[in-house]
């Protein structure tokens, strides 16, 4: 996920035009969502997501990136929590509209790689505390919003956290890699 150095995901009104992507950027995330079989979103995060990229290696002018992350977002298993869903027929696609920690938790037991979150600051905010993130993939960039939606808020109890990893990029991007210390 993408993040303000002062923690945020998006600014006042969601936006996000703030956020440095590159093919840099594109070929790390590349290798490493290939590894994983299931994408989780939120609603909101699911329509912007469908609105583009079934179609996106289509154009005429389609960048590598598109062709490649097109052809990763037709094959992974999409599950959405949403309210507002119930009960829509989608492919490749389960919604889950109530019981998440159970759902998700059903999910984590079936075989299968890494289940990865993108963006969604609301889901990812009702899976935080449901205690149901166990790593965060973190692009911190080098801007500072001073206010805007955060990735962490309302937090019960502290998560400790152990890195895994750090990468900085030649857009002053830095990841950073954590798994949620048992």
């Amino acid at each position: 996920m993408h993040i303000s150095l002062d923690g945020f995901v998006a600014g006042p009104n969601g936006e996000m035009d703030w956020i440095k992507v590159d093919q840099e950027i594109f070929d790390h995330v590349g290798k490493r969502i290939g590894k994983g079989d299931t994408s989780l979103y939120g609603r909101k995060t699911y329509d912007m997501m469908e609105g583009y990229w079934p179609t996106a290696a289509d154009k005429p002018n389609a960048s590598k990136h598109d062709i490649e992350h097109s052809a990763w977002y037709k094959d992974v298993h999409k599950v959405v929590l949403s309210k507002t869903m119930k009960g829509a027929e989608r492919p490749n696609t389960t919604i889950i509209s109530s019981n998440i920690a159970e759902r998700v938790k059903e999910i984590t037991q079936q075989p299968g790689e890494d289940i990865l979150l993108f963006g969604s600051p609301t889901a990812t905010h009702a899976l935080i505390d449901l205690g149901l993130i166990d790593g965060y993939w973190l692009f911190v960039n080098p801007i500072i919003l001073g206010q805007g939606i955060p990735l962490f808020k309302n937090i019960k109890d502290k998560v400790k956290l152990q890195l895994l990893s750090t990468q900085q990029f030649k857009s002053g991007v830095t990841e950073l890699n954590y798994v949620v210390a048992k």
